[in-house]
């Protein structure tokens, strides 16, 4: 087990070059007096491991030292090709660059492990686009690409939601992220961070002023920072409503995750007829009736009051409709 923690040591410093000890003890896992302990028994064994002190501090490999114990295990070789994702690298435009490494990674391989991987990717497939929707159409993804690869700000014209909806920003991009299928650009302006839809870009000019990433950020602890604040400011509204034992049980099946997990957490007991007394977080009273018109007769809105007459005028409208126009046969 230490042994394998002392690759892994070199092994990071090699792909990133410097690291401090904290940063070495979270990607492994261990504490950092174990780390301390790590490297002092790779320095007597002859590593050429220098540490440097201070706030941009850390440990690095002298003298362009480089380890050759990189032979994959069966494991991680089959775990290669789990992370293909050939849509996403041909959207950003590299899917020739992707095919070629895969290829070349495939013949470095031994037969063995070459048959195991290339059994993972004929028995595996991520379609990342979620059911009856298409994948945004991302004309200037590659762009962004190039200007995120390169540490280069970008001048973009971007359609937003709110008023005024077209406006012109200067950005310094810091990653693209792929969720259910659409592009999302994260990029700093103004001093904040912010997360851009790709496809709402309407143009723009990769510039050549090169840009800092701010220090310690890391793109998957924003993204998953960014979705609990996104949800926090879009649900800032509550209905109670009453739930038939059909309805509880649909509720994860026609509603988001967020909005059935509330429901769960706030159920109440059943009422002598089965029935059961939620409180599910809503966006507002348009975004909140036809989602649950999803459950029809198996909910009834208590509050508030104008979505619930929001519901009866709506029900009204659509009763006049089927009797003033009756169906044919």
């Amino acid at each position: 087990m230490r042994a394998s923690r002392l690759v892994s040591i070199l092994l990071l410093l090699q792909t990133r070059q410097q690291m401090t000890a904290q940063e070495l003890a979270e990607a492994l896992e261990v504490s950092v007096r174990t780390v301390y302990r790590d490297v002092e028994s790779l320095s007597a064994a002859g590593v050429p491991l220098y540490g440097e002190p201070g706030h941009r501090g850390g440990y690095r490999l002298l003298g362009g030292f480089r380890t050759r114990l990189t032979g994959l295990t069966a494991e991680e070789a089959e775990s290669l090709f789990l992370t293909s994702l050939p849509t996403a690298a041909a959207d950003l435009g590299l899917g020739a660059v992707v095919t070629a490494a895969q290829l070349k990674l495939m013949a470095a391989l031994p037969d063995e492990l070459r048959d195991r991987a290339g059994r993972i990717a004929q028995r595996f497939h991520l379609d990342a686009p979620a059911w009856y929707r298409d994948a945004d159409h991302v004309p200037h993804l590659s762009a962004v690409a190039e200007a995120v690869w390169g540490n280069r700000a970008m001048r973009m014209r971007y359609l937003r939601w709110a008023q005024p909806h077209e406006t012109t920003r200067t950005v310094a991009p810091y990653g693209l992220v792929l969720k259910a299928g659409h592009w999302y650009l994260v990029a700093g302006a103004a001093e904040q961070i912010r997360a851009y839809r790709v496809s709402r870009i309407i143009d723009l000019h990769v510039l050549d002023e090169q840009i800092d990433r701010p220090d310690g950020f890391d793109l998957a602890d924003y993204w998953q920072s960014y979705l609990a604040h996104f949800d926090a400011r879009r649900h800032q509204r509550t209905a109670t409503i009453r739930l038939s034992p059909s309805g509880f049980d649909r509720l994860p099946h026609v509603m988001e995750t967020a909005v059935a997990e509330r429901a769960r957490q706030t159920a109440a007991s059943p009422d002598p007829d089965g029935w059961i007394r939620v409180t599910i977080p809503i966006e507002s009273v348009d975004q909140a009736l036809p989602e649950l018109l999803k459950l029809g007769a198996d909910a009834e809105i208590l509050a508030p009051a104008e979505l619930r007459e929001h519901l009866a005028r709506t029900l009204d409208a659509l009763n006049r409709i089927y009797r003033t126009h009756p169906g044919t046969d």
